[in-house]
């Protein structure tokens, strides 16, 4: 900062070098737009590994192409991906409504719905407690969701119907940033009554009046619905036990108790037992294993007395302020019994997304517009967009129009400097057709994509691995990206190296002369040689015709055109503002030249000298005083690109003789 001289002797100012380091962004973050077997619906989530797809969104599943897709991906060697769940046309998300208590005098609390349409959210549960709320609050409470499926889980403590609170339910738990990832919860207007606890919550206990005189019993019924459990006797006590020294250790017994009275006769019938709400008493709730107790996720516990002797009193679960409850809410499977109502099941549909879900809405940020919340994506694949029939793997299926969908993505990727991998139909399967589509079929034409032919052949895991017909475009993504974490993006994605990992065969294997009637057309080639096996035999953009002349014709120029656009974009920033004079364009054609450099002595562009192979100009030439008064500064970033050598010409002459001179 500058410094007031005030007194006379050695003063000491950092003063600003002008260097702002530009650095590259990353050239091969994909994404994914299909749907998914679960998932967030309409929402990117980024994944760096296929776990952390299946974690997410289920991993394989035979109705989801972009499972396929992604897993030859990472595979292939990407890393970082989003995708975007686009649920079934007909799905139906789970939904379930909680009450402030039992029918008939309960009333509706809260309605809690799954964030993603399908039949997952039957698996969800909800666990309401009081735990460390004061007696006299009657509106907060503890919300926990658990996926049955996954063991994920979820804990909000301490949020209220009220809503003028900071800690109303709505607002912690529908926030798309740290709320749930799994639910949403609408509270209804007017209400001041939280949801009822789970499970059947007792009374407070004096452990001084505990006894082990004798043995002291209880009976447990439930409502088990292909079964119920009937006046189960337990000895809760038995005579000259330990007696618990905490609420804690005689939770831990009763649990272990019940659970072995119950298992004896209903395998899989087990209960949790844990501190009521004030932390003096019990909370019995049902746990049943759905494994052997099929539909008892959400049974109800009830209590009475035992004999001889019961311990029933002791333990305060029956009686005036107990209420026996659900042991959890169930999200779209819930019974209408205990404070649960209103329950929609969660369901997977027929139907699979068609064009108009794939496209989405720009406004809603639906489907592929989705990714307009995302800061950056490289590459998109978008495998549902050329999926097969139902039951004929040679037709396309009549719900998605590919020229529709392509033409979306390439505007999206135009305007978000990306680039689209477009996959041929399956009744694309040989030169005559693959001939047909590129040259008539295709409108989704221009440099901001590229299309690869054949389909390829994967061995399917869900399928006892027998190959299954899938879109090339996950294979080449990852592709792409292997290339680029090595030579780079000036490299072409092509050639022997360019291997198509997981891939057992091609749906069509081409020729030579095959290849050649297509190549000029724009139409990048997948191959099979002898030896190097399945490789990526093509690196041009659909604007890569011969007949086109364009510029942006091979895929190596226009991915490294669209790296050097977006980090000049974002590296510029801090010069919005500042005066727009020498220093400024001094300090533009500093930091962009060094940028160009690094890309220069890294090999991605031609030239023997810097001269020859990048310009950088920001001065009074590209910047008139016209513009500065209009508040424009004008910067000249200039390339001299690598392009792929596509013929390669070994030119023998035989000599025919030599005389020594």
């Amino acid at each position: 900062m500058p410094v007031a001289p005030t007194y006379p002797g050695v003063y000491i100012e950092e003063l600003p070098s002008g260097v702002r380091t530009i650095v590259a962004v990353p050239a091969s973050i994909a994404a994914f737009v299909g749907y998914t077997a679960r998932g967030l619906d309409h929402r990117p989530t980024r994944v760096q590994s296929f776990a952390d797809f299946e974690r997410a969104f289920g991993g394989l599943d035979p109705n989801s192409e972009v499972s396929y897709a992604v897993a030859q991906f990472f595979l292939n060697g990407g890393g970082d991906a989003y995708v975007v769940r686009v649920p079934k046309h007909d799905a139906v998300a789970g939904k379930i409504t909680l009450k402030t208590g039992p029918a008939p005098g309960g009333s509706a609390a809260m309605t809690v719905t799954a964030l993603s349409r399908g039949a997952w959210a039957n698996r969800v549960a909800i666990d309401v407690d009081h735990a460390g709320v004061p007696e006299a609050d009657h509106a907060t409470f503890n919300l926990t969701v658990t996926d049955l499926t996954t063991g994920a889980t979820e804990r909000f403590t301490g949020v209220t119907v009220d809503s003028t609170s900071k800690f109303f339910v709505e607002t912690v738990v529908n926030d798309p940033d740290s709320g749930s990832k799994m639910i949403a919860v609408d509270v209804p207007p007017n209400v001041t009554t939280r949801p009822l606890a789970a499970g059947t919550s007792g009374g407070d206990i004096t452990l001084s009046e505990l006894k082990n005189d004798r043995n002291y019993t209880i009976t447990v019924s439930s409502d088990v619905p292909d079964g119920a459990i009937e006046d189960e006797l337990v000895t809760v006590i038995a005579q000259g036990e330990p007696l618990p020294s905490s609420i804690a250790g005689l939770c831990a017994l009763v649990e272990r108790k019940i659970t072995e009275a119950l298992s004896a006769v209903r395998p899989g019938a087990r209960v949790r037992c844990v501190p009521s709400a004030s932390g003096k008493g019990l909370r019995v709730l049902a746990d049943f294993d759905p494994g052997t107790v099929p539909g008892a996720l959400d049974a109800v516990l009830t209590f009475a007395d035992g004999e001889p002797d019961s311990a029933l009193e002791m333990l305060h679960l029956q009686g005036e302020g107990v209420v026996a409850n659900v042991g959890r809410y169930l999200v779209g499977a819930g019974r209408a019994i205990g404070a649960q109502s209103d329950a929609t099941a969660g369901v997977d549909g027929t139907k699979l997304p068609d064009s108009n879900d794939l496209i989405g809405s720009q406004a809603a940020f639906t489907g592929i517009q989705a990714l307009r919340r995302v800061d950056l994506f490289t590459i998109l694949s978008i495998p549902d967009a050329t999926r097969s029939a139902p039951g004929n793997t040679d037709a396309l299926d009549p719900a998605v129009d590919p020229n529709a969908i392509f033409t979306a993505a390439s505007a999206l990727c135009r305007e978000r400097r990306a680039m689209l991998i477009v996959d041929p139909p399956p009744q694309v399967r040989d030169v005559n057709t693959a001939l047909d589509w590129i040259s008539n079929d295709l409108t989704a034409k221009g440099p901001d994509a590229a299309a690869y032919f054949p389909r390829v052949r994967v061995p399917d895991p869900l399928n006892d691995f027998q190959p299954r017909t899938v879109a090339p475009s996950g294979t080449l993504a990852g592709v792409w990206a292997r290339t680029d974490a090595g030579p780079g993006v000036w490299k072409a994605p092509g050639g022997t190296e360019a291997k198509l990992l997981g891939v057992s065969g091609l749906v069509y294997r081409l020729t030579d002369a095959e290849n050649g009637i297509l190549n000029p057309l724009g139409l990048n080639c997948l191959r099979t040689l002898p030896i190097y096996g399945n490789v990526s035999w093509g690196a041009r953009t659909l604007d890569g015709a011969d007949v086109l002349a364009s510029q942006w014709k091979y895929l190596p120029v226009r991915r490294l055109a669209k790296l050097i656009e977006e980090t000049a974009f974002r590296g510029s920033q801090w010069a919005v503002f500042e005066p727009n004079d020498e220093p400024l364009w001094s300090q533009l054609r500093l930091n962009l030249g060094s940028f160009m450099q690094g890309l220069f002595r890294q090999g991605a562009f031609q030239g023997k000298t810097p001269r020859d192979a990048y310009l950088v100009k920001c001065d009074s030439q590209t910047t008139t005083q016209d513009d500065i008064d209009r508040g424009v500064v004008n910067v000249l970033l200039g390339f001299a690109p690598l392009k792929p050598a596509e013929f390669v010409f070994i030119r023998i002459q035989q000599l025919a003789g030599q005389s020594q001179a």
